[in-house]
């Protein structure tokens, strides 16, 4: 009896196979520290099939960061469907659990590419992430009537600052909770919802800081 032919994989599905290869070194390894041969071995595929897809290390990194920002988008945006548009807490809410369900099912992916990245280009494209991410956010918190009348007669977009403090605060929330496993997912968003929608529901209510 002849042996089952083995199906040829599509040149799409060596280049994924290829990048999970690639996160699995660059999380054990490190950016510098892995090599094209410790990817072609981790991968079972030849350096020269390697240089086929990608024309160095510094592209396979950065491609590797533009996939991962693209699937965490595409999870948040996917949860985000069918939420009330009204509900701004409740829109919040559901993107805040997306991102941590992605920070906790791809810790390594996280640590390596969204807190350890120094190449300038691959920085560039997480600022890209960051930019998309911060602006809805922005939109979430103008769906308030109180929070919109932040930025009435002002000189400095208020809304917008506030989401990129939340942002901010997030992400390193995500940078922290990456080293932290056992903290519970329910309790990183309890605790970024408390500190976002409890602030920001004072401050839709006319209430501000004063040093006096």
């Amino acid at each position: 009896m002849s042996a089952p032919t083995r199906r040829r994989l599509t040149a799409e599905e060596r280049r994924t196979g290829i990048l999970d290869a690639a996160l699995a070194v660059f999380s054990q390894r490190g950016y510098h520290a892995a090599s094209i041969d410790d990817i072609a071995s981790e991968a079972g595929v030849s350096k020269a099939l390697i240089y086929e897809h990608f024309a160095s290390k510094k592209e396979l990194y950065a491609d590797l960061i533009a996939r991962n920002a693209r699937e965490l988008n595409q999870r948040v945006a996917g949860a985000l469907v069918g939420v009330e548009v009204e509900s701004g807490v409740g829109r919040l809410a559901t993107g805040l659990e997306a991102f941590f369900a992605f920070v906790e099912e791809r810790r390594d992916a996280w640590r390596m590419l969204f807190r350890e990245t120094t190449d300038p280009d691959a920085a560039a494209v997480i600022d890209r992430m960051i930019e998309q991410v911060t602006e809805e956010v922005t939109g979430l918190i103008a769906l308030d009537p109180g929070a919109r009348a932040l930025d009435e007669g002002g000189a400095e977009p208020a809304l917008r600052l506030l989401a990129e403090m939340l942002v901010g605060g997030v992400q390193s929330m995500a940078n922290w909770w990456a080293d932290h496993p056992e903290v519970s997912r329910a309790q990183m968003v309890e605790i970024a919802m408390d500190f976002a929608w409890l602030g920001l529901e004072r401050l839709s209510r006319g209430e501000r800081w004063s040093s006096a």
